[in-house]
């Protein structure tokens, strides 16, 4: 590509580009070409759901009706990586050397930046040994343990940061490590990385245990500061949500907000979505809390922190409904989706919050005022079950609509209500649509416009839930209507190893790219050529030996290739460790 523009002579070259940008392969053009035409705007994703908000929109004129309905899946694009996967992966037009760049994480803590081309390895990284469940005091879902949480790009300084969760003594010593990489190499970047339970100050007394805490939320980055979110595993253990605040230039001060204390505990930062923001502040989600004795100690709330994070408690600046108790009794979490912020021309107010929880209904807040323990502007039932997932918030000609996940057990429904543009807004459940996905499945959704507002597609993966396999599929559906865009494909389409509350998709450049366990799939509108053999879709191998024993002090290293981890030989018993006592739980676990 690069040598056909630069044959174009000054006379042609808008000529030669017009051409050139009319092919499905110019779509995912490397940006050493785009950034050498004028006008041409680079593409990135360097977040969860592409924007602050947590919106889930991707803008790009190659995803009409018309060529939706023929998306494939690239044969030719390898993908392989080792370990299981619950993160979104990330995108890069302006990768190492110029070319598009996708990265993708996983629990074996394994970090790859991949050609977002062919899916061919640039680099790989492994930032220290996971975690096996047996070496947990608190139940988890995942065994092992590593990168969960989807990882967040700076652009600016061209770093990658993410939270691992690593034993460096097999199993004697846990810790969340939140590191920065060069996108560049996957070198491990000075004074990083952090390690949470030795940095993070205390907060009202209750200080930060790694053993107890897992990380699933989306990192963010509000102004020059990172932030982490952290919940907890299955709620068995004296947990606390916990916000980070790493400043990006000076990682060994770190700010930390945690829900409970004076005897409480709980508040889990735990939604998918994590930490969304208005560009000036960061918003989360918390859950379910235990032992307040009646009194409100950060649980089911919407959180605006200042910058740090420094939460002022202002009614202002945190809304939980006025039956949180409740909810904290049925654990019916408000954190189980994370804070959507949406803006309604036209509403009063216009500045709002969508937040869901496992209760099935939706609220919405007004984001210049939160509240305090209030009614919300307005709420309604939207599910038929815990709401347990991200969903999108997207604006057509019509209206404007929120999507979500309607039930997770089996009996899979995707949902789109509206946002009326009135004082106060609305919910318009019965304008909207349902589709019913049935045992098919459907991941978080995400959403393609080819302008913002025009040929919406609401697209989901068919992945497994608490009672079925799902058909492990994309599919894509009108925005407006519901109506079946892409209907999963053929067999060469298929994937594997997706999961129900986390597996997502980006799009870029024409293409959607899906992350599933092992491997990273590539699907585009279909160009006129010999169709190839499909590679074949790897299977669960050992957890690589770590390249890297990450320490705060650590210097870059040079990028290692992975090996499989060898034999392990018996060990003497160490002395047994004190851990936290479980407390029991009247109320179901996440």
């Amino acid at each position: 590509m690069k040598s056909r523009i630069r044959i174009c002579s000054l006379v042609i070259l808008g000529w030669c580009v017009a051409i050139l940008s009319a092919t499905p392969y110019a779509k995912a053009m490397p940006a050493f070409a785009t950034q050498s035409v004028a006008g041409v705007a680079q593409v990135n994703v360097t977040q969860f759901h592409n924007h602050d908000s947590r919106d889930g929109l991707y803008v790009d004129s190659a995803f009409t009706p018309d060529a939706a309905a023929n998306l494939a899946r690239d044969l030719n694009f390898d993908g392989t990586i080792v370990g299981n996967v619950y993160a979104q992966p990330l995108y890069l037009d302006d990768g190492p050397g110029g070319r598009p760049t996708i990265i993708a994480v996983t629990e074996s803590n394994n970090v790859y930046g991949l050609d977002a081309l062919d899916g061919s390895i640039i680099w790989q990284r492994n930032v220290g040994p996971p975690v096996p469940l047996a070496d947990l005091p608190c139940p988890s879902k995942f065994d092992i343990m590593g990168i969960t949480g989807t990882p967040i790009v700076d652009l600016a300084s061209r770093a990658l940061f993410l939270d691992a969760m690593t034993t460096p003594d097999g199993g004697e010593t846990i810790k969340h490590l939140i590191i920065s990489l060069s996108v560049d190499t996957g070198d491990i970047n000075p004074g990083w990385p952090v390690d949470v339970e030795a940095t993070a100050p205390s907060y009202n007394g209750i200080n930060f245990s790694a053993e107890v805490q897992q990380q699933r939320p989306a990192l963010g980055i509000v102004g020059n500061i990172l932030y982490v979110g952290y919940g907890s595993m299955r709620d068995l253990c004296v947990w606390h949500g916990w916000l980070m605040g790493v400043p990006i230039d000076n990682p060994a001060s770190v700010t930390a907000w945690a829900a409970g204390g004076g005897g409480s505990w709980g508040g889990s930062v735990w939604g998918v979505g994590g930490v969304a923001s208005d560009g000036v502040n960061p918003f989360v989600t918390t859950g379910n809390t235990a032992n307040t004795g009646g009194n409100w100690h950060g649980g089911e709330a919407v959180i605006r922190f200042q910058p740090g994070p420094i939460f002022s408690g202002d009614p202002a600046d945190f809304w939980t409904p006025t039956n949180w108790l409740t909810l904290d009794q049925n654990d019916a979490d408000m954190g189980a989706s994370g804070p959507l912020l949406v803006d309604v021309p036209g509403a009063t107010p216009s500045h709002l919050i969508v937040a869901m929880g496992k209760d099935r209904k939706a609220y919405l807040v007004n984001r210049d005022n939160l509240g305090g323990i209030s009614a919300p502007i307005t709420s309604a039932q939207v599910a038929s079950s815990t709401i347990l997932q991200a969903g999108v918030a997207y604006h057509t000609q019509q209206s404007t609509y929120i999507a979500l996940r309607a039930n997770n057990d089996g009996n899979t429904v995707l949902r789109a209500f509206r946002i009326t543009a009135t004082s106060p807004p609305a919910i318009d459940v019965d304008n909207g649509w349902n589709v019913t996905r049935a045992s098919g499945g459907c991941g978080s959704p995400f959403v393609t416009s080819i302008n913002g507002t025009n040929n919406t597609i609401v697209w989901v993966i068919g992945t497994e839930d608490h009672q079925t396999g799902g058909d492990q599929r994309l599919h894509g559906y009108d925005g407006d209507t519901g109506a079946v865009v892409y209907d999963g494909g053929g067999p060469n389409e298929l994937m594997v190893g997706t999961h129900f509350y986390s597996t997502t998709g980006i799009a870029a450049r024409g293409r959607i790219y899906v992350a599933g366990d092992n491997k990273v799939y590539a699907f585009e509108v279909p160009v006129s050529s010999p169709t190839p053999t499909p590679t074949p879709t790897p299977t669960l191998t050992p957890t690589v030996t770590p390249t890297v024993t990450p320490t705060p002090t650590t210097t870059p290293t040079p990028t290692a290739t992975l090996t499989p981890t060898p034999t392990p030989t018996t060990r003497p018993s160490p002395t047994p460790r004190p851990r936290p006592a479980p407390r029991p739980r009247p109320t179901p676990p996440h």
